[in-house]
């Protein structure tokens, strides 16, 4: 049986019926959240027994959604490294820093757990098909599950999202269209969009199943730190489905005995040209205002009207953290630093934590010896590849190339 008790409001605390299809709280329109019976959790699986399970998003199933026959629509989700990155850390003169990389997820992206949960849960309580505003990596992702279990899917995407991401989709099957302006038009559309068709909305957050599926990361990094947290943890910020999501599996696992201590400090990193969360953090408003034109080319960071903004800055406040932006020059030059020191392309989005954390050390934010955690969201290769350097460029006779690699290497 599910140990799921209740899904509840998170603003105003209305509960509704767990076996509904839901999307908003039907009382005052905002984020629900999946609430568990963790008695029943607790008494039902312990860390040994955990042990012996196999690895994915499903592993500790009772903090899911699922029913005990619910069968999963999967691709093999979750159960991505946790990558100690010793290099980088002493280029930034931190003393332990981790990054848990979601690149290595079937669709490339943190985006399969989300929308894996989320196809399987509203699959199962009657959706016949999907409509999605993405930026990117979310709408390939929903097509791929929605082939996966035979459901139609439409994606709308701004102008501007990444070609692999697009071709992700379209290869699915899914119905692809592009629209001028952000996600946030797209969101508008797909507003219309998906009772107009009678599917389902997948929108970030406007329903509570893709929260539950994102929230595995936060399990999993428990367990592979040996249920213990870390100090702090950055986390690249669009629709924040995992800065929220993330701190519920730590708080679910606290209220069950398996984690103790504070939560870590949560920063949420934006790119300079779309930030709404640093700037409601630092004016101490409530709630995220519409970026106007925001402009980034990191795509999932291209999110101007976030709709869990009241959630994110309560957690940031909550655990004493922050949220910083940074440059579209600083993105790039960590997506490089990165590789070079540890040899991981990641994608943008992720680089952007490594270009925070060097601006974090630099005003005194974060000390040495501080345990820090980055959030890899997905793998670069989703995305057009850098500026390649000039002597990558150039075609030659044997004898040309072999010249211009002395010079490259030696200086001679």
């Amino acid at each position: 049986m599910s140990f799921v008790s209740h899904v509840e409001c998170t603003i105003c605390g209305a509960r509704h019926d767990a076996g509904r299809l839901l999307t908003v709280c039907e009382k005052c329109g905002q984020m629900l959240a999946v609430r568990y019976d963790l008695e029943r959790v607790k008494a039902a699986v312990t860390k040994d027994a955990l042990r012996r399970r196999g690895a994915g998003m499903y592993r500790l199933r009772e903090l899911t959604p699922l029913d005990d026959d619910e069968e999963p629509v999967t691709l093999g989700e979750g159960g991505t490294p946790l990558l100690e990155l010793p290099r980088l850390a002493a280029h930034l003169g931190v003393r332990k820093l981790w990054a848990k990389d979601e690149g290595q997820n079937p669709t490339g992206s943190f985006k399969a757990r989300g929308l894996g949960m989320a196809i399987t849960r509203s699959r199962t309580l009657g959706a016949r098909g999907f409509v999605i505003p993405s930026a990117g990596n979310a709408g390939g992702a929903a097509a791929v599950y929605a082939a996966r279990c035979g459901l139609p899917c439409v994606v709308i995407v701004p102008r501007g999202t990444p070609p692999a991401a697009v071709a992700e989709a379209q290869i699915a099957g899914a119905h692809v269209f592009t629209i001028e302006g952000s996600i946030a038009t797209a969101g508008r559309v797909v507003a219309k969009a998906a009772p107009a068709l009678g599917w389902f909305d997948l929108s970030t957050l406007k329903e509570p199943y893709r929260l539950e599926g994102k929230k595995t990361i936060g399990l999993e990094l428990a367990e592979q730190l040996d249920w213990r947290m870390p100090d702090v943890l950055l986390y690249p910020t669009g629709g924040g489905t995992g800065l929220v999501g993330i701190p519920k599996g730590y708080e679910e696992l606290r209220a069950m005995g398996w984690l103790s201590g504070p939560l870590p400090r949560f920063f949420a990193v934006q790119a300079e040209g779309c930030a709404p969360v640093v700037k409601a953090l630092a004016e101490g408003a409530e709630n995220t205002a519409a970026w106007e034109n925001p402009t980034t080319h990191a795509a999932g960071l291209r999110v101007p009207s976030p709709f869990a903004g009241r959630q994110m800055l309560r957690l940031l406040r909550d655990t004493r953290g922050g949220a910083l932006a940074v440059s579209e020059k600083a993105i790039q030059e960590a997506q490089r630093l990165v590789a070079r020191t540890e040899g991981i392309w990641t994608a943008p989005e992720s680089a952007a934590l490594v270009a925070a954390l060097l601006l974090m050390k630099e005003g005194g934010e974060v000390g040495r010896d501080l345990e820090i955690m980055l959030i890899f969201t997905g793998t670069g290769l989703k995305y057009a590849p850098p500026p390649l350097d000039p002597s990558t460029d150039l075609a030659g006779t044997e004898e040309q190339v072999l010249l211009q690699v002395r010079r490259s290497v030696t200086g001679a």
